[in-house]
């Protein structure tokens, strides 16, 4: 690695990280598109109820339920580049599946949620293989400015991502979108695929020892450290959170609100400016603040919008204009301070295991993310029923704001991330 390579504004520089940062960014542009895709073909076009929608939300992270530990474990056995390239290839797959399916008018909510399934799998291999293959990509002193880049792609893909994923549905239709898709993912490989990375063998592993010690050793070591412990419980209580108004906004802008599909894709774009700003100022604040005062500050932001839109005076009167405002700052505001911490938060944890039990640290973390994820989906569901849509955003928001009362009372409230790292 070029000593200079780390300097804020020349991470860039280095090949492999400008390769990998480039198919993030695809796949991110992609993924916002195909999120507001799905939504409103579940919505309107499949009709769904609450409790499909609800399911589906949930499928989606099934696959780490069952799998996640295990691949994870794998992760720091196997090649993490060869890992990425093949799920891009199986997105390219899945994306024209659902193009095809669309294109014959045989799409169906059984047949959509096998689909997200798949994809749910695929993403839990991609995660499990991003992560820790970019500490071996970048000097880990300059893991900050890498996953604040990637951080500020990801959220420009936020901000163009729903608005032309809302403006091609309209304009091409479900079809040629999903069929975009596809290939945005095969561009994805590509890159991948040129990304060059010395990946180390595995040490042998001693008689007797399976998977499953693995497994252990990489849960012991995550929920056993002073401060790995309290941010992964803080992440986890955040996912819970994250869960319910993921899946009860979309139904209760388009159904309740009753706004356009090109509205909410311009509505949720707001996300991404916020997002952007955040990733933006994240080495900086988290430099001068460090990294649990940085975490701290970007999860005390995501309650407040999500507390207003609870409390907003919104009906399906009150006209396009009002909704997309409210629902646009909601998104700026929770964007802002997720793209704070989210650097932050993967960056210190990055730097702070050594690489032989990255895989096992993040994949512990992201898996017990997803089993409350599959939870708070379909409890999403059941608040929605009983509750309606704003008092299940209002207890959302509660639970935003416990998940980073866990940060301001433990440890890592004093956590800075490691300077100097080789």
């Amino acid at each position: 690695m070029r000593d200079g390579a780390g300097r804020d504004g020349e991470i860039l520089r280095l090949r492999p990280f400008a390769y990998f940062w480039g198919a993030s960014t695809l796949r991110a542009v992609g993924g916002s598109m195909a999120t507001v895709a799905l939504q409103v073909i579940i919505v309107t076009v499949l009709d769904a109820t609450p409790a499909q929608i609800s399911i589906l939300s949930a499928l989606s992270v099934v696959p780490y339920l069952f799998l996640g530990l295990i691949v994870g474990a794998l992760m720091d056995r196997w090649r993490r580049q060869r890992t990425l390239v093949l799920t891009s290839i199986g997105r390219v797959i899945a994306f024209a599946v659902v193009a095809i399916l669309l294109f014959t008018g045989t799409l169906d909510f059984w047949t959509l949620a096998v689909v997200t399934l798949a994809l749910g799998v695929l993403t839990l291999f991609a995660d499990s293989a991003a992560q820790p293959l970019l500490p071996r990509i970048v000097p880990r002193r300059s893991l900050i400015q890498a996953n604040a880049r990637l951080g500020q792609s990801e959220t420009v893909a936020g901000t163009a991502g729903p608005a032309l994923g809302g403006l091609l549905l309209n304009l091409v239709g479900p079809t040629i979108l999903f069929t975009i898709e596809a290939a945005i993912n095969a561009v994805a490989a590509i890159l991948q695929s040129r990304i060059a990375v010395t990946e180390p063998r595995s040490t042998p592993r001693p008689a007797g020892r399976h998977v499953g010690h693995d497994i252990v050793e990489g849960m012991r070591y995550t929920y056993r450290h002073r401060t790995l412990r309290p941010l992964a419980i803080s992440i986890h209580v955040w996912f819970l959170a994250n869960s319910i108004v993921t899946t009860v906004l979309a139904v209760y802008v388009l159904r309740e609100l009753a706004l356009p599909s090109w509205a909410f894709g311009v509505a949720l774009a707001a996300g991404g400016i916020g997002g952007f700003a955040g990733a933006l100022i994240a080495p900086r604040v988290g430099a001068r603040l460090g990294a649990g005062r940085a975490i701290f500050l970007g999860r005390t932001l995501v309650v407040i919008p999500w507390l207003v839109l609870a409390l907003a005076p919104l009906t399906a009167a009150s006209g396009t204009g009002p909704v997309v405002v409210v629902v646009g700052l909601v998104q700026l505001l929770s964007g802002l301070g997720t793209g704070l911490e989210d650097a932050n938060d993967i960056s210190y944890r990055q730097a702070v295991a050594p690489d032989s039990i990255q895989g096992r640290m993040n994949s512990t973390i992201r898996t017990m993310n997803r089993i409350v994820f599959f939870f708070g989906a379909l409890l999403a569901g059941v608040l929605m029923t009983w509750l309606g849509y704003q008092p299940t955003i209002g207890v959302a928001a509660g639970i935003f704001a416990v998940a980073a009362l866990i940060v301001v009372v433990s440890p890592l409230r004093d956590a800075r991330h490691p300077e100097g790292s080789p």
